[in-house]
């Protein structure tokens, strides 16, 4: 019985690795956990192209919302393990949700492989043009007189977007509330719209928005200010002192995937990032390109787990 499940398993490994040496023979789909539009959608957008033309085969954009990025990430989980489905994982699901939801449907760092991380994304904090308040120092005041009036957008619960929120009422004393949304799209669409008073949200994509007017921006997340906008100061130098927070964003696949196949892919997205059109249209948004190996993305994947459980704690940030 010994020898036969000895046997078994050769075969099967050496199946995985024919597979993953003709690899791919057929469409990708690159999976966003989140609506079109918003900035890890544009992400997805600008890579895979290139990702195409490295694998031979077409990489796909789907997009899977719902509860802050959790429904697509558990697609993703749940898929077969042979390359053909893959994640945009983000902050969300992957490094926050795991404190905040202990009914998750997927562990975060058992049911995945690393493929690369992609980029650090700072966040921006906007308000809607009518609102009476130009800079942080005036919000917070504002806040502070009309407590519980002001409201700000999110995509859901345990996103970089409600993180940012929570931890800015948290440093401040404020009382604002946070209204979730089925993904960055909608919210941006909300605060466009003035449904919503305010927002944290990717740099990529709300800046085109700043510069017609349509948003005002008051500061960024970052530690240090962004070289493509170097007049915006940081949340903490404006005056909410110990405020950081920077979102990403990176490749994962189901943790049985072939490692063959997470080399391929990890290459394919080197090389796009790697390409100088999409470094020049990633950080003219204030991106910054992180391409890794697989091993560096499953490492801080988990310290980014252990740094935001304090967080979320300290917040007392729940599952919506």
């Amino acid at each position: 019985m010994l020898r036969i499940c000895v046997m078994a398993t050769v075969i099967l490994a050496a199946g995985g690795a024919i597979a993953a040496d003709g690899y791919p023979t057929k469409p990708i789909r690159f999976v966003v956990p989140f609506a079109p539009g918003g900035g890890t959608d544009v992400l997805a957008r600008i890579v895979s192209p290139k990702m195409s033309e490295r694998l031979g085969r077409q990489v796909v954009v789907e997009n899977r919302t719902g509860a802050g990025g959790n429904i697509g990430t558990d697609f993703v989980a749940k898929s077969p393990p042979d390359g053909y489905t893959i994640l945009l994982a983000y902050i969300g699901p992957i490094a926050v949700a795991p404190t905040i939801d202990q009914k998750l449907g997927f562990d975060p760092v058992k049911d995945f492989r690393g493929v690369s991380l992609m980029a650090t994304i700072p966040l921006v904090l906007v308000v809607h043009p009518s609102m009476p308040a130009d800079s942080v120092k005036k919000l917070v005041a504002l806040a502070k007189s009309q407590p519980g009036k002001l409201t700000y957008g999110s995509a859901g619960s345990g996103t970089a977007q409600q993180l940012s929120g929570e931890l800015f009422k948290l440093l401040t004393g404020t009382s604002i509330v946070g209204v979730p949304y089925r993904g960055g799209a909608p919210a941006s669409v909300a605060v466009l719209t003035g449904e919503v008073d305010l927002l944290f949200t990717g740099a990529l994509g709300v800046f085109p928005h700043v510069k017609a007017g349509r948003l005002r921006a008051l500061a960024v997340t970052t530690a240090k200010r962004l070289a493509s906008v170097p007049h915006l100061p940081t949340v903490a130098e404006a005056g909410v002192k110990g405020f950081e927070v920077v979102s990403w964003n990176g490749v994962l696949v189901p943790a049985a995937t072939p490692q063959a196949v997470v080399q391929k892919l990890n290459g394919s997205i080197t090389e796009a990032l790697r390409a100088p059109d999409v470094g020049e249209r990633l950080r003219s948004q204030g991106l910054e390109i992180e391409a890794s190996t697989p091993e560096y993305f499953e490492q801080f994947i988990k310290d980014e787990i252990a740094k935001w459980a304090k967080v979320v704690r300290a917040a007392g940030i729940k599952a919506e």
